[in-house]
């Protein structure tokens, strides 16, 4: 039941908020308290795997393959605890933030439907279930991106939904093309069958579709421009949660089909097709991030410049690699909410993103400041905190793999993200406010309560992972161990079968 709990309780509380539809206060209450429960049942569920080891459950009581499992390794469980994480800083920060019109058209239901379909796909052990929990999180994506209506939210929708939809047809017809090949739809009972394929060209057709509608997801090179003209336009809350979750879900399923299902046989899609789709996705979003001069524009391509390390972890395929990646992703979700939460706190003070219309945040708002120079020196690489880590393992790991295409697009990457964050501290922060700038009026006690206590919890987990970076890093090894055995999972879903 523990293992269910990450997922019933975001579905009772998108049922329940349905059920209170014309109460947008008990709504709110609810999104806060059964977030907060999400993340008790999360942290719960992590501290079981990560002391007694994989928990599976199959549901109406089947023997897997045949049922439908829920499984819960490392890597499953730290994606679903720093996703409630998230969940529970945004449930507060939209307190301040989301508009009653914005709630009178469904943000709450369709905010928890999200979360489940997130939560879902990262505890699926069939990947059947996967592309339906993926479908829930894109109907659910897509009614939070057009919410209110406005032309510009209905512009990036309409990009958003054609390639997602994409990507979902792909995943539909690679699940088509697997289930004949392979007779079964289990994880784990996949990566037993196809080991022993003796067909292995189809095994790799088969493996590139999947490849290619993740990637989709995951918003890698070349079909990325969907996120940044997108994820600008709802309501800040919105586009927070976005950055944080949607692309890391596309993300962890390549890393959870490439290690489970698809093993030992794909050394052309590592070695090559996933090498330069990471570097490519690393090199044109940090360009793009540097040719915008708009805070959530800068801070969406940069969300695609550094899904490439992800992907370049997963490609390089060694133990530090997979161990780089695993950090780099559950860094990178607490610091780009965190980041795109500042932004929202920047609009709220002078009503606009626009850099040219920003400015002397420093001086008025000192806290601010330093609240924005922890997340965005982390997410430059820069010592102590947690963004260095990840980023020098990943290097390292191209080092030792003589990758040195990667190393070289990596280290150029971190210096643009660095001169992306400095500009923005430049203009918003360091220059004088514009004469033409709006002011609008002052915070209130309880406006500033839900704005800021997100921002400061994410930005004391940034600090805490980059002081206390060897427990994490151990964590991030002990994930590598697993996804590189895929032994344990298989034995664990399937038992003696």
């Amino acid at each position: 039941m523990m293992l269910l709990m990450p997922v019933l309780i975001p579905m009772l509380a998108a049922a329940l908020s349905m059920t209170l539809w014309k109460h947008q206060t008990l709504q709110r209450w609810i999104s806060v308290f059964s977030n907060f429960a999400l993340l008790i049942a999360a942290v719960t569920l992590f501290s079981t795997v990560y002391t007694d080891g994989i928990q599976v459950v199959t549901l109406g009581d089947w023997e897997a393959p045949y049922g439908i499992s829920l499984v819960a390794d490392l890597l499953a469980v730290v994606m679903v605890t720093v996703s409630a994480v998230v969940a529970f800083c945004i449930s507060i920060y939209a307190l301040a933030t989301m508009t009653k019109e914005h709630e009178k058209f469904g943000f709450y239901p369709l905010l928890h439907l999200m979360l489940a379909g997130v939560i879902g796909s990262f505890l699926t052990g069939d990947i059947f279930n996967l592309y339906v929990w993926f479908e829930i999180m894109l109907v659910a994506s897509f009614g939070l991106l057009i919410l209110g209506g406005e032309r510009s939210q209905m512009e990036g929708a309409l990009k958003y939904v054609t390639l997602n939809l994409l990507s979902s047809a792909l995943f539909l017809s690679a699940i088509g093309l697997l289930y004949a090949y392979a007779g079964t739809l289990n994880m784990a009972d996949l990566g037993q069958k196809l080991a022993a394929s003796d067909n292995p060209e189809v095994v790799t057709l088969i493996s590139l579709l999947f490849l290619v509608a993740f990637g989709i997801k995951a918003a890698a090179f070349p079909l990325f421009f969907w996120l940044p003209a997108s994820y600008h336009t709802p309501p800040v809350a919105i586009s927070a949660v976005f950055a944080g979750l949607l692309t890391k879900v596309g993300v962890y399923a390549l890393y959870r089909v490439f290690s489970v299902i698809f093993i030992g046989d794909i050394a052309f899609t590592h070695s090559t097709l996933l090498m330069w789709m990471g570097i490519f996705t690393m090199v044109t979003g940090v360009l793009g991030a540097a040719a915008q001069f708009e805070v959530r524009r800068i801070l969406s391509f940069h969300i695609v410049s550094q899904i490439g390390y992800m992907i370049l972890g997963l490609a390089l395929f060694t133990p530090l690699a997979i161990l780089g990646g695993v950090f780099y992703l559950f860094h990178h979700i607490v610091v780009k909410t965190n980041l795109f939460l500042i932004g929202g706190v920047m609009h709220r003070l002078h009503g606009t993103y626009d850099l040219s219309r920003l400015g002397g945040l420093y001086k008025s708002k000192p806290f601010l400041a330093i609240l924005f120079a922890i997340p965005a020196m982390s997410l430059a690489g820069i010592p102590p905190l947690s963004g260095f880590f990840a980023k020098f393992v990943v290097i390292k790991a191209g080092i030792e793999a003589e990758a040195w295409i990667g190393v070289v697009a990596s280290l150029a990457v971190g210096l643009l993200t660095m001169y992306s964050m400095i500009k923005i501290w430049a203009e918003a922060f360091w220059k004088k406010l514009p004469e033409e700038a709006e002011t609008l009026p002052a915070l209130s006690d309880s406006e500033r309560f839900c704005l800021f206590l997100p921002i400061i919890l994410m930005a004391a987990i940034t600090v805490t992972i980059g002081i206390n970076a060897e427990w994490f890093v151990n964590l991030a090894s002990m994930t590598a161990d697993q996804i590189l055995d895929p032994q344990q999972y298989i034995q664990a879903v399937l038992g003696g079968q």
